[in-house]
């Protein structure tokens, strides 16, 4: 049963790709257990200002609802991370406002949503899967080594939600930095045993301009990353990979 406790929110919202943004507030009755995302439920199914005006519905993006598919990721409360994860209590233990906004380092769809295509073609530029010559029987794939197991799979753990990019202040509108997220699945796909066959091609990949050399070792990114993937171990491993590809490269020529 509902208590007489309420909920408020804060909305920055906008109505389309470039257009200005502008703030909703809105109040909303709490529940036990309450995330982020059912406040927002609850101003869809009533949206109502918190000074009585009738407003559309707030945009939002979600899917899995356990912290895995990383689309409900916005800015609560000036950090980034998952609206499903974010528990109202946990936040908000006093009752202060919740500010929700949408990430900053992305273009704005439609109030708390954001197109992360930059995201998904830098997953594209670095190659990041394991090439296949065709679908007949291959036989048994080459060994993976338990040692090589508990490596990669930390490294596997990344949604592409977008906070590590939010977090760095190397992404930015001056920068063509590709992020901490990319170069991370340069790291886990060269260490496959038959990705690596293609190691060479992804560290070319991230060795020019807006590649690795673009971070600026701020390590924001692995203290805002939800899946306490170890980012800037990633990164100075591909760093190293490509200054020995630089320097000796020309024997395997």
């Amino acid at each position: 049963m509902a208590s007489e406790r309420t909920v408020k929110l804060k909305v920055k919202r906008q109505d389309g790709p470039g257009l200005a943004h502008y703030w909703h507030e809105f109040t909303v009755p709490w529940h036990p257990r309450m995330n982020v995302i059912s406040a927002l439920m609850a101003i869809q199914k009533s949206p109502v200002t918190s000074d009585g005006q009738k407003v559309t519905p707030v945009v939002w993006e979600c899917s899995c609802l356990e912290e895995v598919c990383g689309s409900c990721t916005m800015v609560i409360g000036g950090r980034a991370r998952q609206s499903c994860s974010a528990l109202v209590d946990q936040i908000a233990p006093d009752g202060k406002t919740i500010v929700l906004e949408p990430m900053t380092k992305f273009p704005v769809v439609r109030d708390l949503v954001v197109d992360r295509s930059r995201m998904f073609e830098d997953l594209k530029r670095v190659k990041a899967w394991v090439d296949l010559d065709g679908f007949h029987e291959l036989g048994p794939g080459p060994r993976q080594s338990q040692e090589n197991q508990e490596t990669a799979y930390p490294l596997s753990r990344c949604m592409t939600c977008g906070c590590c990019l939010e977090a760095c202040p190397q992404v930015n509108a001056a920068s063509d930095f590709i992020g901490p997220a990319a170069l991370n699945q340069v790291r886990l796909f060269n260490l496959h045993p038959s990705g690596a066959m293609h190691a060479g091609d992804r560290l070319d990949a991230v060795m020019g301009e807006g590649g690795v050399e673009g971070c600026g070792k701020a390590q924001n990114c692995v203290e805002a990353c939800p899946k306490e993937i170890p980012l800037v171990d990633s990164i100075a491993s591909v760093g190293r990979a490509t200054t020995k590809r630089m320097l000796l490269g020309w024997l395997l020529k």
